[in-house]
């Protein structure tokens, strides 16, 4: 019998790679795509892809999605009870694993791993320790297709938002910037590839840039994002 498991959705290529090798796995079923949303922007947190696209995107897939609406300021404790509750009814519902496209961050796969035992979930993470390097080849060589859709201003350039990631993106990128975004560099939206039934058609809108306070109450020790809007 499938292990009954629900796959963490974040829409860009660690995901997408992570759920292909997840359905050639036949150890799994797939409950359901999960994607955690600002409620108040109506955008995938952290990659700011309008849920509009998420939703076609998923729908390209052809697997349920659920989607976990968060407020903008909310904290990590309001974060955690709110997905604790989540969780727990996946459980009820006879889900057994967690999936995640994490690939070397140890705080936050540990921290993943303690929240999922709260609830009796364990946690699965097939990319995970694998050289990112071999990974983002692999993703390319099977035909996937992403833009880059946010970048941290201070360790990538403006230009690099809304950019196909292919070889020549590879070859422009800064050598202490890892290939795959590991470190949170750059995120992506996957629009095609052979997780998908049919590509995701989309426009490119502006390139939008958004000052965050590293520590809060000092707007001196700011970092720019930029977004690249899709419609």
């Amino acid at each position: 019998m499938k292990k009954q498991a629900i796959f963490n959705w974040s829409g860009g290529k660690d995901s997408a790679l992570a759920l292909y090798h997840t359905l050639n796995n036949h150890a799994f079923e797939i409950r359901e795509l999960i994607t955690t949303v600002n409620a108040d922007l109506e955008r995938i947190s952290m990659h700011g892809v309008r849920k509009s696209m998420l939703q076609k995107q998923v729908q390209a897939i052809g697997l349920p999605l659920s989607i976990i609406s968060l407020p903008t300021d909310i904290d990590m404790a309001s974060y955690d009870a709110v997905m604790k509750k989540e969780l727990s009814l996946l459980r009820e519902k006879g889900v057994t694993h967690s999936i995640f496209g994490d690939i070397f961050l140890e705080d936050l796969k540990n921290y993943r791993v303690e929240r999922l035992k709260e609830v009796g979930l364990e946690g699965n993470f097939p990319l995970w320790k694998r050289d990112t390097n071999e990974l983002i080849q692999e993703f390319l060589s099977l035909g996937f297709k992403t833009l880059v859709v946010a970048i941290d201003g201070s360790k990538l350039d403006k230009s690099f938002a809304g950019r196909v990631l292919d070889e020549d993106f590879l070859n422009d990128l800064p050598e202490n910037v890892d290939p795959c975004g590991e470190n949170g560099e750059f995120h992506t939206f996957v629009f095609d590839g052979p997780i998908f039934k049919a590509p995701v058609k989309f426009e490119k809108g502006e390139v939008v840039g958004k000052a965050y306070e590293l520590s809060k109450g000092n707007p001196e020790n700011t970092v720019t994002y930029w977004f690249q809007d899709l419609m």
